[in-house]
């Protein structure tokens, strides 16, 4: 369903299917999307399941809101590049850093894909999973940041407009990063709050996000 409604945004804005980056990208996604489910699927469905659902009930207020937000910001974040890379050609981005934004892309789905692997309690709403016996993860990218699935989010965030040749997305894609922060900064709080161990390992890996900034 995502698939399609991407695929709808992309070429319906941009008038037209002959579109390749638009193409490569969706491939590149829709490939990790197949992968990742499959891989979900088989080691941990329950996940698979939650990641699948928009809100919960339980979910906080501050994160319903930031999610909702998030959702109505992603409109134009998705409807931006076809006006403005092929429909009215607002931007020009040179072939080199179209490349640059793809290595950026496969990157960040690289990144994700590794924080999956290693994190078993990584639902799509900011709550402790008691029932599931949830802990700490430490290892994988969790040994440099203490949230890499933001960080990478805010990569591709950054690398899907500059690979669709759309300088005008960045903005949306900054709004989106904003969000990513203040949800971060929420969560981390939620976690030292509610998660046993988190306080020992906050001293141990003290960057959030951005290894020696934040």
């Amino acid at each position: 369903m995502a698939f399609v409604g991407m695929s709808a945004a992309f070429f319906g804005s941009a008038g037209t299917l002959a579109w390749f980056q638009a193409w490569l990208y969706i491939v590149i996604q829709f490939s990790f999307w197949t992968v990742t489910a499959v891989w979900m699927k088989k080691h941990n469905p329950e996940l698979l399941k939650d990641r699948m659902a928009f809100l919960k009930r339980s979910a906080k207020g501050w994160d319903k809101i930031i999610i909702v937000t998030s959702t109505a910001v992603f409109v134009p974040y998705l409807l931006l590049p076809g006006l403005d890379a092929v429909r009215y050609r607002w931007s020009s981005v040179p072939l080199a850093i179209v490349v640059l934004g793809f290595v950026g892309v496969i990157f960040a789905l690289f990144v994700m894909a590794w924080v999956i692997r290693v994190n078993a309690y990584l639902t799509r709403f900011v709550e402790v999973q008691r029932e599931r016996g949830h802990k700490v993860i430490t290892s994988g990218p969790y040994r440099y940041v203490r949230h890499p699935m933001y960080a990478s989010l805010i990569i591709l965030l950054y690398s899907i407009p500059v690979a669709l040749g759309s300088l005008w997305t960045l903005i949306p894609a900054s709004i989106l990063t904003l969000l990513f922060v203040i949800r971060t900064y929420f969560e981390d709080q939620t976690l030292h709050e509610e998660l046993e161990g988190y306080n020992s390992y906050s001293t141990q890996v003290k960057y959030r996000l951005l290894p020696g900034i934040w």
